[in-house]
């Protein structure tokens, strides 16, 4: 069937863009493109169909009318990338749709992973979920064994998941190999008449997660099986999804696909009807009358599949696939192996990847839309800059994006009276040569760009900018300025996705595509050090061109948790023997799609990580010759495979760990067509140069490049011959793109790609000399934005490098850069508590250490006396030096959270410790590095052995993280000095360092605004405020205000003295409290530095609670202390009600080497809580959320359970806990959890007293509570009396035992007892025993039932696709 086809038929490949959609016809060896708006309703209805309809009348010479039906029987296949999936998440125009889930999971997705996206926004957004409703199944298992198991217990089970067997048994074997126990099996009939409510309610499509269906899918198919029955027309179960553990992923990603997947159908059917004959495999293979062409659309993957396969989890990158696949098969030789950064500049945003080592890089996690997705995706990262994006002057700073003009109404020169756009300076300079651009615009649609509106919108910013800074600057300057700051903009994440995965952007070639990439190419590779860029014939339809060249794909995957041993055959027989039965699957499906088995290959992988992380790699089988070279000819040898990739992406391995194997993957392969041109490097070893000939000059411009106008030559792309070379400064342009050539690179044309080389230019562009120099706003926004992305690169560096869940999961750590005084420079603002006080401890240590560092040295620091927050809260600070090595320069520091460090309890966050030595070691000042070499020693003496000889106390219950998460910071911080050294090698040392004092004066000036303005809204009122901790302790505050300097004071006087209790809060931490709650007032985006706090001063009464002496505890100052002290600064400024004012700290564990006992091997675990987050003037709170001086993530569900010895029961919001008003708090939640084995638990909290007040006539929101469930003998009159007489007592014992057995076993002898536990308190808690914590709400604003005034606008990144890093660096690109 596949060969009498081939030569038969137009093959047709479309994308379906936002705005336009690209179509390339093929046909006996000859290509047409065609490019048209993908919404024309005056012209089309359907943009694809009118495609395929210009090519057929092209290739058939003959006008087939519009709306007449297609015959299929002149097309070979038709492939396609459609964006309809991302449009309807985007829009949120999906499916009605609910959500079935385990009893007490109800809120799993709006509570996710508990952080708020962004940490300034106190109006707190997060995405709104997908399903109108849910429904609560009452079923559970959990997994019998877990992973911190010190003894390393494993369950034997012969009963395996989805047998008959499995039907009756409490224990059966999971797909994983997991040991699954069923403690509740789900009643049909129940389910039955829940599910046929929602029926009658409307809702035809719905989205199945149960807790560890990933392993155990017996009852999600049971859900399945019920509702076939019933009648819906969509099911999806997670379990056949994405069989990968994390309920949290797993339940977005089915509820997309339920969401999306009909909304696809729908547009399929659609586009079906447009033509005679079928499409798609069943249409091939029904061949009475007419034939019909094989369709396939572009999964996320960069794999095809046919029209009956595709659904809406697959399909949310699938035109942005396109391009990926494009460029990885135009542009990377498989011989010289040089690997390539895509680069898609469109007209809103920018995509960014890499392709490199002869595959795809995949990524299973990722948040379209503010959706996250758990389903093999292209590594796509998206950036917020594109040609619409808006130019605005803010602060001082140059700023673009991540507003956008968007298509309507446009960039100003569209004739729309859009804002000024990277467009317009493109466009203004000449860089874009409006005679080559279709003529669209205007009343008419006929009419060019218009330069004219591109200049006045320069200039009215030119103005803006010299009536705020006094600086004249001509247009030329300001437009150059905002593409330079675009252009670093964009970099700074391609930086990230190469560099955070070891690997180095200037190895790399620039792929460069999409409509806006050819103006932007050579500055973007010149900042990465990128020295080629290869720009294809069609990069401006490449996506469209990329599905021609595209594989049919299959992927198929199974959970798996054997331990790699290569001595033992058994586990790899069984790995490959699961792996053989996937590949015969998919072959299967291959075949059904007309393959036959010589066109398909395979690619296998194995999920593996060391065991106690999470930080999983999808390792690919090595091949023949990797095999050969590396591994002995061993093809199978996965571990081997996954070390090298370990030490290479994470810079170390950790050898004494055993490797876990998490899933296993096939990726089945079509080879469809194949590429048959030559490639860029066979191309260049044959060519012929020649001089560009005069004759061919199209016009002249004046363009302007980095030095000022040039007379620029322009060159149609047409009139050039293959081996053309064009020296810069030249234009480039044909009817879809514009190449701009700059003066230090030359273009040289090849049959597929013009080639643009870039000469090596002399490094420090900003040499000034010893004379005045004043600040140039250009250079300040680039400046801020290197400066954060070293802060960024830092915190990548430590959570890739760490290995405990704290820093690599929870995110629990800051990473910051100072000046040679300990002025902090930039934070990336990981976690708010860490903002100020960072600068505290580097300034004291760099007076304690003055002039003995050396190159090379490390200090380590945790003491509260010092800068320190709490003793868990390690940091390591490392100096740089200037060239001669006498000099510092300034300082790289990270501070990260350690899970133990000792003390009276498991995680080091004692609830009742009175002294500092009770909470674990406490460092004042060491050297933890000499000149590179790590003193392991002394951290095995600091942090083992001498906290156990103070009395009831433990050393460190997990050193070996704590050696690991030491060594990762050591990394991270090297990992910025290197980076500001290759700053000071660019830019020259001196200009470096006038930019991080300039850059802190901006931040001042911004601060300084605020309190003026604040002033003015208070009438010059003194603003006070008093709050209470739960023990009485009063904080009080008085803000006085000086207008005329924009200065202020923050006096503390009449806070409560020190507290023989761990409240005290080390002064450090008040600071972060003014830093953090000044950012968040000042409601735009400014350098977060020292610069903040130069117009405060901070008057702390001694001897107070936010002073205490030395050796006065302190653990709860830093997650409990320093939330009051924030809701007392916004109640003194009347900014929000408060917030739930904890972070409900819980720690569990056992083990430990008390003095004088034996060692235990055991564990220990910290997590911190959401709760409500308090409403304001224009918003409502929101409900379980992470708020103010935290932001850590909460553990996964599933992980949870397969980690600990913990079933958790609830997991959901605490309704009616946020205060009432006008706009109400936002609710705390609820956090159940039973213990399988006997564990020391903790809680340390607060406003378990007093109330999170409401403001502005709001109401108070309700306190939080923490509850212990415990199983006590019930007290009998005879038992007692029997004590008395206890003669008697052994014979008694014995009938009383008999009569215990009569009455049904032990359990009738106990009873339930509900505990308050207080805020404070630790208890041994047997198995069976539960602790549930009910965290505070947040306070209301307004009085009830008054007119709400929500401010309505939508945040401009809501919307946002995002790649793999996104999670990490949303937050990261607010500062």
């Amino acid at each position: 069937m596949g060969s009498s086809q081939k030569d038969r038929g137009v093959r047709i490949a479309i994308d379906r863009g936002g705005t336009f959609t690209d179509c390339v016809g093929n046909y006996n060896g000859e290509d047409i493109v065609i490019k048209l708006l993908s919404v024309d309703p005056a012209n089309y209805d359907d943009a694809p169909l009118e495609g395929i309809r210009r090519i057929m009348s092209h290739f058939l010479k003959k006008e087939i009318p519009r709306g007449q039906p297609l015959d299929t029987a002149k097309i070979d296949s038709i492939r396609m990338g459609t964006t309809v999936a991302t449009n309807a998440l985007l829009e949120r125009k999906g499916e009605k749709i609910a959500m079935v889930v385990t009893k007490g999971f109800k809120d799993c997705l709006v509570i996710g992973n508990q952080s708020r996206p962004k940490i300034f926004d106190l109006a707190i957004r997060k995405p709104e979920v997908l399903y109108s409703t849910v429904v609560e199944v009452e079923e559970r298992v959990t997994l019998e064994d877990y992973a911190e198991d010190p003894e390393r217990h494993l369950t034997k089970v012969d009963v395996k998941a989805g047998t008959t067997e499995a039907k009756n048994a409490d224990l059966v074997m999971g797909l994983s190999g997991e040991a699954v126990r069923i403690l509740q099996r789900p009643e049909k009939e129940t389910i039955r008449a829940k599910l046929q409510e929602i029926y009658d309610s409307g809702i035809r499509s719905i989205a199945v997660c149960l807790m560890h269906a990933y392993t155990f899918p017996d009852h999600e198919a049971l859900v399945g099986e019920v509702a076939r029955e019933i009648g819906f027309t969509h099911i999806s179960l997670s379990h056949e999804l994405m069989p990968m553990i994390k309920l949290v992923s797993r339940a977005t990603s089915v509820c997309a696909d339920a969401y999306l997947t009909p909304a696809i159908k729908k547009y399929i059917s659609g586009f079906q009807k447009g033509f005679v004959g079928g499409l798609g495999t069943k249409g091939v293979k029904q061949s009475e009358g007419a034939v019909g062409a094989r369709c396939e659309f572009m999964q996320s993957d960069g794999g095809l599949v046919d029209v009956d396969k595709f659904t809406g989890l697959k399909a949310i990158l699938s035109g942005p696939a396109g391009g990926v696949v494009g460029y990885a098969i135009t542009s990377y030789d498989e011989n010289t192996k040089i690997p390539v950064i895509g680069f898609d500049m469109g007209g809103t945003s920018t995509d960014v990847s890499r392709y490199g080592e002869g595959r795809y890089d995949h990524t299973f996690e990722t948040t379209t839309a503010g959706v996250t997705i758990q389903s093999p995706q292209l590594d796509i990262n998206t950036v917020a800059a594109g040609g619409g994006s808006i130019l605005f002057f803010r602060n001082g700073l140059f700023v673009v994006g991540p507003e956008s003009a968007s298509a309507h109404p446009g960039p100003a020169c569209y004739r729309k009276g859009g804002p000024a756009t990277v467009t317009d300076a493109n466009l203004f300079l000449g860089r874009l040569l409006p005679e080559f651009f279709p003529k669209i615009f205007g009343k008419n649609e006929d009419e060019g760009l218009d330069p004219e509106a591109s200049r006045i919108k320069i200039q009215e910013l030119a103005d803006q900018i010299k009536a705020e800074t006094g600086k004249e600057m001509d247009l030329d300057e300001v437009a150059y300025g905002f593409l330079t700051v675009a252009n670093e903009a964009m970099t700074r994440p391609i930086r990230s996705i190469t560099e955070a995965k070891g690997h180095d952007t200037s190895k790399h070639r620039l792929a460069t595509f999409g409509g806006a990439g050819g103006q932007h190419a050579v500055a973007i590779a010149e900042s990465l050090g990128i020295k080629q860029i290869l720009i294809h014939r069609y990069s401006s339809v490449l996506s469209a061109y990329g599905m021609a060249l595209a594989d049919v794909v299959d992927e198929r995957q199974e959970p798996d948790s054997s331990v790699w041993k290569a001595d033992d055959q058994s586990v790899i027989q069984g790995l490959k023997d699961k792996m053989e039965a996937l590949k015969e699957k998919s072959r299967q499906a291959l075949r059904d799609q007309g393959f036959e088995d010589d066109q398909i290959v395979f690619e296998e992988y194995l999920n593996m990580r060391y065991r106690g992380t999470e930080s999983t790699l999808m390792i690919i089988k090595p091949t023949a010759e990797e095999a050969e070279k590396h591994y002995n000819g061993n093809e199978w040898d996965f571990a081997s495979a996954f070390v090298r990739h370990h030490r290479y992406e994470f810079g170390f391995t950790l050898e004494e760990r055993d490797i876990v194997i998490d899933d296993v993957r096939v990726r089945g392969i079509g080879k469809s067509f194949r590429y048959e041109e030559k490639s860029v490097d066979e191309q260049l070893k044959t060519i012929q140069k020649k001089d560009v000939d005069v004759k061919n000059t199209h016009s002249t411009a004046k363009v302007y490049f980095e030095n000022g106008r040039m007379d620029t030559p322009i060159y149609k792309l047409g009139d050039l011959s293959v081996g053309t070379v064009i020296k810069g400064p030249a234009m480039l342009a044909d009817g879809t793109q514009t190449i701009v050539v700059t003066p230090k690179s030359t273009a040289l044309v090849l049959e597929t790609h013009v080639v643009v080389d870039i000469e090596e230019t002399d490094k420090n562009k900003d040499q000034k000399g010893d004379g005045e120099r004043e600040v140039d706003p250009i250079m300040l926004s680039i400046f801020g934005h290197r400066f954060m992305a070293i802060a960024e690169q830092m915190g990548m560096a430590l959570q890739k490098t760490s290995v405990s869940t704290n820093v690599k999961e929870r995110l629990d750590f800051s990473c910051a850069i100072f000046d040679a005084n300990g002025g902090l420079v930039a934070n990336a603002p990981h976690l708010p508590v860490h903002l100020g006080s960072m600068s505290t401890c580097v300034r004291r240590q760099a007076e304690i250490w003055k002039g003995k560092l050396r190159k090379g040295d490390v200090l380590m620091t945790n003491h509260p006396s010092y800068g320190g927050t709490h003793l868990p809260d390690v940091t390591l600070i490392m100096p740089a030096f200037n060239e001669a090595g006498d000099k510092i320069l300034f300082y790289a520091a990270s501070r990260a959270h350690h899970a133990d460090i000792g003390g009276i309890t498991a995680g080091s966050m004692p609830p009742h410790s009175r002294e500092l030595y009770q909470e674990g070691a406490a460092v004042k000042s060491e050297k933890l590095v000499s000149e590179g070499k790590f003193n392991e020693d002394r951290v095995i003496e600091l942090f083992h052995k001498e906290p156990a000889q103070y009395p009831g106390c433990s050393g460190t219950r997990c050193l070996a993280d704590n050696m690991s998460d030491l060594r990762a910071q050591v990394s991270a911080n090297q990992k910025g000095i290197s980076l500001i050294e290759t700053l000071i090698a660019e830019y020259g040392e001196d200009t470096v360092q006038f930019y991080m004092v300039a850059i802190q004066n901006n931040a001042e000036q911004q601060v300084r605004n605020l309190l003026r303005t604040v002033h003015k809204r208070f009438q010059g009122r003194d603003l006070s405020a008093i709050d209470y901790m739960d023990d009485g302790s009063p904080i009080q505050l008085k803000v006085t205000i000086d207008p005329e300097a924009g200065e202020a004071v923050f006096d503390f006087a009449g806070t409560g003295p020190e507290v023989y209790a761990n409240i005290n809060a080390p002064e450090a931490i008040s600071y972060s409290a003014i830093i953090y709650t000044l950012r968040c007032m000042i409601s735009e985006d400014i350098p977060l530095n020292q610069g903040c706090l130069k117009p405060v001063t901070v008057k702390i009464p001694p001897k107070s609670l936010l002073s205490p002496s030395d050796n006065a505890a302190v653990v709860g100052g830093n997650v409990l202390t320093s939330q009051r002290i924030t809701d007392v600064i916004f109640k003194a400024f009347q900014a929000c009600a408060a917030s739930q004012g904890c972070c409900n700290n819980l720690t569990f564990g056992f083990g430990g080497n008390v003095a004088g006992e034996k060692e235990v091997k055991g564990f220990g675990y910290y997590e911190t809580i959401a709760g409500g987050s308090g409403a304001g003037p224009t918003w409502e709170g929101t409900d379980g959320v992470h708020v103010h001086m935290t932001n850590t993530r909460i553990t996964d569900s599933e992980i949870f359970e397969r980690r600990y010895p913990v079933l958790l029961r609830e997991f959901s919001i605490r309704k009616g806990s946020g205060g009432k008003g006008k706009h109400r708090g936002g609710d705390g939640v609820v956090r159940d959890i039973e213990f399988r084995l006997p564990l020391q638990v903790s809680i340390l909290s607060e406003r378990r007293v007093y109330r999170p007040y409401g403001l502005a006539g709001g109401e108070d929101a309700q306190c939080g509570l923490n509850l212990w469930v415990r199983k006590v003998k019930k007290a009998r009159w005879e038992d007692t009396l029997r004590k008395i007489q206890n003669g008697e007592q052994d014979q008694q014992q014995e009938e009383e035992e008999k009569k215990k057995k009569e009455v049904g076993g032990e359990a009738e002898g106990y009873e339930e007892r509900v505990i308050n536990m207080g805020a404070k308190n630790s208890a041994p808690m047997k198995a069976g025993d539960r602790i549930i914590i009910c965290t505070p709400g947040g306070g209301g604003w307004g009085k009830s039932g008054e007119e709400r005034e929500l401010d309505e606008t939508r945040d401009p990144m809501g919307a946002w696709k995002m790649g793999s890093h996104a999670a990490r660096m949303d937050m990261a690109l607010q500062a």
